[in-house]
Order: C-alpha cells, then structure tokens, then sequence
C-alpha cells in the first residue's frame, strides 16, 4: 500500500464485528432502535435468546467505507500531476481509515479476555494477518521484487490493519478501565508522532497515531450514533465537506501525504518535533469532523450493498492484490491517459466496482477458509464446570 491503509465479521467491517455486543445490551435494528422479542416464555422455563439481528445501518458503513479504501488505493498511481485528483484523495485519506477503525472500537466494547472471544481474535485476526502477510510477499517476490523477504514483523501494504487491530483488542480491558481513556491515547499518539526510535517493527507508529479513534469507538455508545444521524447533522455534513474540499485544493500542493499515512514521525519528515504534536490534534480533529459527516449520511434502511457489508474483511484483503497487480504491470505507464480526468473516473469506478465483487457472499463463502477459519482443533475443549 501506499503508505496508508493507505486500510476496518461475521460481524461488521473486518473481524472487528465479529465480537458480538454486551448481553445486557439490547440489540439493535436496521433503524438503530431497540429489538423487543415478542412474548415471553412460559412459567418454569428458560427463554432462549433472541437471535442478534444485523444492523444495516453498520453494514452500509462497512460497505462504503471499504469502497472509499479501494477507490483511494487505486487513485495514487494515477493522482500525479493533477491537484484536483490530490486534493480528493486527501480529503478521503483524512477520514476513511479513522472512521473503519472507530466503528472496529465500537464493535470491540465487549471483548474481555474470555477464551471464547480470544479464540474469535486468533482465528478472526490472527491467523489472517499470518495468511495474508505471506501471501502479499509471495506475490511481491513473484510478481514485483524477487527479493522480497518473508517478515511477520513488518506488515506489508494493507496487512498493518490486522496486526493493529490485533493490538487495541488485547489492550480493550486496559482502556476500559481508565478513567480518562481518550487523553491518554492523544497523548500516546502525540509522543508516537516525535519518536523516530519506534521503527517499522509491527507498524507501531501507525498503531500508536491511530489509537485515538480505536479508544473512541470503545467509549461510543448506540446514541451517539442516533445523534450523528439527525436530519441537522447531516445538512451540516455538506457544507463541512464543501469546505474540506476547497482548503484540500488549497494544500494539495504545500502539504506532504505523510501526515494522512501516520507511519512516521515529524522528525522523519523533516519537520520540528513540535509540528507532530500539532499535527496529531489537528488531524484527529479534522478526521473526527469527516467522520461524524460521513456517517451522518450513511443510509439508515437496507439498501442493495447492505448484504455485502459482512464481506468487507474479503474485499479489503483482496483488493490489494488488483491494486499492486496493475503497480507491478506497469498499467499507468502503458496506458498514460489514466492519468487524465477521465482515466480518474474509469480507474475510480473499476476499483470500486471490484472491491463490490470481492464482497460478495460466494467470494466470502470461498475465502472462509483464510478470513473466518475453523480451528477448534487447536483450542482447548472446556467442561461446563469451567465455564
């Protein structure tokens, strides 16, 4: 990848959904309202419980945030030499991945450690990053480098999200149990941004610098979301984007994409130590203002793509390989005019045309063995008496 996620269940958008919400929690419907289980059980049994019904409302955000991935990925080769094109993948890059991992955040809020929710986190995310780690550096040896190195340690292109993720999960109960979680990872994430000593190692500058939104989608209940949704929010939301536009045409030639990557520090970048901590918070504000727009105007009610959000593992892991295939084909430069404006919208439509496909139920069905596998053979069975 570029340098971002440019990156997000059986479950929601990646295996972050796959964690299913606190029982004492109500379950949620299509339209964010309460699901009520009609009649009760008779005296002197045990009702079963209610079946958790997806919320499409997620599923679309899913959906779309990973078509905004795809479509960003594919713009950078082609971006060059056009403001219009970088300012758009700008604005994109400001919030995408912020709004992918707040939404993780919040489908993680009942992760706790239990060997049934450990065992969703190894099979679910674990293995995953192990699978596609190898697979993304088989294909560079193969298709772009021959001499790239086999490393678990240093994620290649958009398998950082799933070690990421792997990371703010395990450390779930640590920020649940502070009293002020959101300070401290700013400050984690500013201390992250003025340390050039962190590495590459496991991508912990990016880990760090977006911890942030990760701890926010932890403390982000279903009302917050019913707020971001409200008919003033989103009349908001376009003249907040409108804006956004304008200032990105204004620094898409004076600013460096590395502030939306957030994998190295300022001093990497040849700035101050003091430019990363003003850019820390002024990019989680500026992310977190996109974000709230975005959402706001995500459709509430079930919509043709809304089944395809529970693919959105397979489509973010899958892309890439189309993304760095046309890379190692040399695609822009055999066929220069997909640099122009209208090379923009083809690649543009083809790339979230693809990633549709990718999300697809029998794509799904056929990737399961890699993104959703059965491992109870390697899990220790436990007996009632130690549950």
């Amino acid at each position: 990848m570029s340098q971002a996620p440019s990156e997000i269940q059986r479950p929601p958008i990646t295996p972050e959904s796959r964690e299913s919400e606190p029982r004492h929690e109500q379950t949620l419907t299509a339209t964010g309202a309460p699901s009520r289980t009609a009649g009760t059980a008779p005296a002197g049994t045990t009702a079963p419980a209610p079946a958790k019904r997806r919320d499409a409302y997620f599923d679309n955000v899913k959906y779309l945030a990973i078509v905004l991935v795809a479509v960003a990925h594919a713009w950078e080769p082609v971006m060059d030499g056009s403001r219009t094109a970088r300012a758009l993948y700008m604005v994109v890059y400001t919030f995408h991945m912020p709004a992918f991992i707040l939404v993780s955040g919040y489908f993680s809020r009942s992760f706790d450690m239990s060997p049934a929710k450990v065992k969703r986190l190894v099979t679910g995310v674990a293995v995953p990053y192990v699978l596609f780690e190898t697979a993304y550096s088989l294909f560079k040896r193969y298709a772009g480098e021959g001499d790239a190195p086999i490393t678990l340690l240093d994620p290649l292109f958009l398998t950082w999200f799933l070690i990421a993720l792997f990371i703010w999960r395990v450390t779930t109960p640590i920020w649940q149990s502070l009293r002020h979680p959101l300070p401290v990872a700013l400050v984690i994430a500013a201390l992250a941004s003025v340390t050039p000593g962190i590495g590459d190692d496991l991508d912990l500058q990016r880990v760090c610098q977006l911890l942030p939104f990760f701890v926010l989608g932890l403390l982000m209940k279903p009302e917050h979301f019913q707020m971001i949704r409200r008919r003033e929010v989103r009349l908001a939301a376009v003249p907040v984007f409108a804006g956004t536009l304008l200032f990105a045409y204004w620094a898409a030639p004076r600013m460096q994409l590395g502030w939306f990557y957030r994998s190295n520090s300022a001093q990497e970048m040849d700035f101050p130590w003091w430019a990363g901590v003003v850019m820390t918070l002024a990019m989680f504000g500026c992310a977190l203002v996109l974000t709230v727009a975005f959402l706001s105007w995500v459709p509430r009610r079930h919509m043709w793509f809304t089944a395809l959000g529970a693919g959105t593992i397979c489509g973010y892991l899958l892309h890439g390989f189309l993304v760095r295939g046309a890379d190692y084909y040399n695609l822009v430069d055999r066929y220069e005019w997909l640099t122009g404006p209208v090379g923009l919208v083809v690649v543009s439509l083809v790339a979230a045309a693809a990633v549709t496909l990718l999300c697809t139920p029998p794509v799904r069905r056929v990737m399961r063995f890699a993104t959703e596998p059965d491992m109870n053979w390697a899990f220790r069975s436990r007996s009632p008496a130690k549950r």
